[in-house]
């Protein structure tokens, strides 16, 4: 019987070299990312194969695992590609493969690649039969479909856990109103396909009626000038099913992402973190923390029981965030420290810091503001530097509450 992990890994996403370092700095257990082909995230920035081999070595030396995602489902002519990648990465030390084709799956074995393998969200498990088909197979994990209640999570766990194959669910981000992920809509309007990685995201467009004999005329949904954003799902957000999830035996919680910022990556990993690790924090601010960083409003999704109409913003399209994120440390100096400067600072303003450790509270900016060899100056923007007085741990985060 596999016994219980009182303490899931966080698994986090990263896009590029820089937010991996990020994630790891504020908790991950471990992060995923993408290289330059397969990975279903055409336009995250992605990894080279050197950069991949890099990353790994840091990930490792700081006591962290790396999983790539090799989670397209290719055609018949992809796989010699996706092949040559996986040695390289296997070379290179990667922890696990995040698949979703059952096709790839004999293949990497065909070809003696001996790698833990992940089944993805893209395989749509949702079914106790289904990972233990996998387990049959090899697989060292299932991510589980965000179609399933929490009650069926459960239920999954309790029958799969003689066979020590871990299970993982998304615990919060961005969401797709296909099924798992595993939509034609982008392919359709616009020739990009979202199960190659190059989604538009057509849910997130306003829509408008037309009627066939009164063409040019668009009749909005509702009243509404601007029609009405009918496929426009909330981003999950999971953090009140923390320690239920945990209790039922369920082995990483993920963080969506890859294309996110180093601001979105701080907050969220900061907060499960603190979650995982048993610290008791409310729903009202859990909710606030998470304004923070861009979002379309949050939802518990289907593991509640069901979707309900309260899960879309029909209202509006955009991500909103109740905060500007302005700058991050560098460095710690003897009289303070160095702060990159990524959106205008203003002298004598009052902004809000998020360190690694989760600590949240208020500075002043000094008055003048002092560039990094350069002049005092009133306001900066970036990619100037300023020395902070007070004494703050590299990576704190720096923005403005709006």
């Amino acid at each position: 019987m596999k016994e219980i992990m009182l303490k899931p890994e966080l698994t986090a996403p990263a896009g590029t070299y820089e937010k991996l370092i990020w994630a790891v700095q504020y908790g991950a257990d471990a992060v995923y990312f993408g290289t330059q082909f397969g990975s279903l995230r055409a336009y995250a920035g992605n990894l080279t194969l050197d950069e991949a081999a890099k990353s790994l070595e840091f990930l490792h030396k700081n006591g962290k695992k790396g999983y790539v995602t090799l989670n397209i489902y290719p055609f018949s002519d992809e796989y010699d590609q996706l092949l040559k990648i996986a040695g390289r990465l296997c070379d290179a030390g990667a922890d696990a493969f995040i698949v979703s084709d059952i096709g790839l799956i004999f293949e990497l074995k065909k070809a003696g690649i001996k790698m833990p393998l992940h089944i993805s969200t893209q395989a749509n498990t949702t079914s106790s039969q289904t990972v233990l088909a996998y387990s049959q197979l090899g697989a060292a994990r299932v991510n589980l479909a965000r179609e399933l209640s929490f009650e069926q999570v459960k239920q999954i766990c309790k029958d799969v856990a003689h066979t020590g194959i871990e299970l993982e669910v998304f615990i919060h981000g961005a969401v797709c109103f296909s099924y798992s992920g595993r939509c034609a809509i982008s392919d359709y309007l616009t020739g990009r396909k979202a199960n190659r990685g190059e989604c538009t995201h057509p849910c997130r467009w306003g829509y408008s009626l037309v009627e066939e004999k009164r063409p040019g005329e668009y009749f909005p949904v509702f009243e509404d000038e601007r029609g009405q954003y009918m496929l426009n799902s909330k981003d999950l957000a999971l953090f009140e099913f923390v320690e239920p999830l945990k209790k039922a035996g369920v082995s990483s919680f993920k963080i969506e992402g890859r294309m996110k910022s180093v601001h979105y990556l701080a907050s969220t990993v900061s907060l499960y973190r603190q979650l995982i690790n048993g610290k008791k924090i409310s729903k009202e601010k859990c909710l606030k923390l998470l304004s923070r960083v861009k979002n379309r409003g949050y939802s518990t999704g289907f593991m509640k029981g069901s979707i309900t109409p309260a899960d879309y913003s029909y209202e509006k399209s955009q991500s909103k965030s109740g905060t500007v994120f302005v700058g991050n440390i560098t460095d710690e100096k003897s009289d303070g420290c160095i702060c990159f400067v990524r959106n205008k600072i203003f002298a004598g303003e009052k902004l809000e810091v998020l360190t690694p450790t989760g600590d949240i509270f208020d500075i002043q900016t000094p008055k003048p503001l002092k560039i990094i060899d350069g002049d005092l100056a009133e306001f900066v923007n970036n990619p100037q530097k300023i020395l902070l007085e007070q004494k703050l741990p590299a990576y704190s985060i720096i923005r403005r509450v709006q």
